[in-house]
């Protein structure tokens, strides 16, 4: 088997309506009927839901959590257009953000070894877990997720879903783009406390 992989030059929201025109290309070759998209403002996700108009696919979108930032940036009501449109916004525990809960850095140090792929890479991963705790796709589903680099979208995969206490059987199928340029060090960091930068 032979399929394409796109690569980015750089990263970034120039590059989000080619991922959403990969994406949702790769969704029909493939029948997949969900995709996992990540969206904290609300404009990936209202372009996706415009994308999507008559394909019978749907989203489940995953903002930033409650209480991540002084107050949620997600439009409320976009929530419930997208709702109307059959397709979710699930406001989760981000869980590559969950060191100061736990005590330990396990979750940290996931961030950056995933990273090292993409920034959405890492944000793909997590949302599939976070969609698959919700119940919003099943363990073992085929789906496609997007995420980005700050804004917009930059990289898509297509995986088979499972739930955050089933790390194992989380499975990467696909690579369907990311960006060429990962970024993955600030510049210049002299650390504080140990050997890893400060999360973005």
């Amino acid at each position: 088997m032979e399929e394409k992989i796109i690569y980015f030059e750089k990263p970034g929201p120039a590059n989000t309506e080619e991922t959403l025109r990969l994406a949702i290309e790769r969704a029909k070759a493939r029948g997949i009927k969900k995709i996992i998209l990540a969206s904290t403002w609300g404009d990936t996700a209202r372009l996706a839901a415009e994308r999507l108009t008559g394909t019978g696919i749907t989203m489940i979108v995953i903002p930033h959590q409650y209480g991540g930032g002084n107050e949620q940036q997600f439009p409320l009501k976009l929530v419930s257009s997208l709702e109307k449109k059959g397709h979710h916004v699930h406001f989760a525990t981000t869980l590559f953000g969950t060191e100061n809960l736990y005590g330990m850095t396990i979750p940290r140090v996931m961030s950056f070894l995933l990273r090292t792929f993409s920034q959405g890479m890492k944000v793909c991963f997590e949302m599939i877990f976070m969609a698959t705790d919700g119940g919003f796709v099943a363990s073992g589903e085929k789906i496609i997720a997007i995420a980005g680099t700050g804004r917009g979208a930059d990289t898509a995969m297509v995986a088979l879903a499972a739930s955050s206490r089933e790390l194992p059987e989380l499975h990467i199928m696909e690579i369907i783009c990311k960006p060429f340029q990962t970024n993955q060090r600030v510049p210049n960091y002299i650390p504080e406390e140990g050997p890893y930068p400060p999360s973005r």
